[in-house]
């Protein structure tokens, strides 16, 4: 075994033993971790989770993601509508009426969040008591 490595119990959770998680790395050109730093950011994550229902005008949108600013929304947006998840319609009003919504793959895109987010709720309270055991052993100086 080589130093520094170890068998954790993480061996034991992949069955897939082809993956190569250095697929996410950092270099400029891998597309696979810009696309994961795009939508994997909290205001991604709440535009996707809110267009899940219905379309929703940018106001609507902001309205509903506390805290998120009118500059940040329509960048999200625009990053959003470039990678095809999202489509923005516009329609030829006076004022200008704009939609946003989900597109197919966006909406495969928001499955994938929903059980992310249903993972963290199933197991919410181990996270919770891990992260107490963690804060008493660095209190107690261990």
């Amino acid at each position: 075994m080589k130093e520094g490595t170890s068998n954790s119990p993480s061996d034991i959770c992949s069955t897939d033993r082809d993956y190569d998680v250095l697929q996410w790395d950092a270099r400029e050109e891998c597309e696979v971790r810009q696309i994961l730093d795009r939508i994997a950011d909290k205001w991604s994550l709440l535009v996707i989770a809110l267009l899940e229902k219905r379309t929703l005008r940018f106001t609507e949108l902001k309205r509903n993601i506390d805290g998120i600013s009118q500059r940040m929304l329509t960048t999200t947006l625009r990053h959003l509508e470039r990678d095809g998840i999202i489509e923005r319609t516009v329609y030829p009003v006076v004022p200008p009426k704009v939609d946003y919504a989900l597109t197919p793959l966006g909406c495969t895109l928001h499955e994938t969040i929903r059980s992310l987010v249903l993972w963290t709720e199933q197991n919410q309270a181990d996270i919770i008591a891990a992260r107490q055991r963690y804060d008493m052993r660095d209190v107690d100086g261990m």
